[in-house]
């Protein structure tokens, strides 16, 4: 069984995936702290996925962000947050990515539309979660982050920053906007502007 078809089994794939990295990188050290960093595989997985918006896409750069970090091991400080520290390396390869991919002149892929169904579903929360899914693809990148950030991971405001890279008041920023322009995509501007009033 190929790499590609054992990551795409699921938790078995993130094994995979993580030894991946581990044989790339091939450093002792890095080996004995593996089962620090294999708790925190599924939350990256999680975060790089709504980043690119594409499994395999977010597959790659989940290996990206551990091979850089098993490689990288001893600049990691022992009573540091490692989740924290991970998701920095995450959101920094993936901003690498991009930045590289406009530089050289290739298009960003966009994703594809939110799969519409012939019968709607009868439970209004699955109606809601996709109306979510698809008002956070229509978020800014940096609003989008700091949205999954806080909102699905629980990261603190300090921590965001620490792991974007800006201050903390532009977090705030960033989260209060985010959260705006979701109420307005999924209510409409309408509704949005009477709450406001209220």
């Amino acid at each position: 069984m190929n790499m590609a078809a054992q990551i795409a089994m699921g938790s078995g794939g993130l094994a995979a995936l993580h030894s991946a990295a581990l044989l790339k990188v091939g450093d002792g050290r890095a080996v004995q702290n593996q089962h620090l960093i294999e708790p925190h595989i599924g939350s990256l997985r999680r975060y790089a996925r709504a980043l690119v918006r594409d499994a395999d896409r977010a597959d790659d750069l989940v290996h990206d962000c551990l091979e850089r970090a098993l490689s990288r091991w001893h600049l990691w400080r022992g009573e540091g947050n490692l989740r924290a520290w991970l998701f920095t390396i995450l959101h920094n390869v993936h901003v690498n990515n991009v930045r590289r991919d406009m530089a050289a002149g290739r298009p960003v892929q966009m994703p594809e539309g939110i799969e519409l169904r012939a019968t709607p579903p009868s439970q209004d929360h699955h109606l809601m979660l996709n109306d979510l899914a698809a008002a956070m693809t229509r978020l800014p990148d940096e609003q989008r982050q700091t949205v999954l950030l806080v909102g699905l991971e629980g990261f603190s405001y300090r921590e965001v920053a620490r792991i974007t890279g800006v201050p903390i008041g532009t977090v705030m920023s960033r989260l209060s906007r985010g959260r705006e322009r979701l109420r307005e995509l999924i209510a409409g501007p309408d509704e949005s502007k009477i709450r406001k009033a209220k």
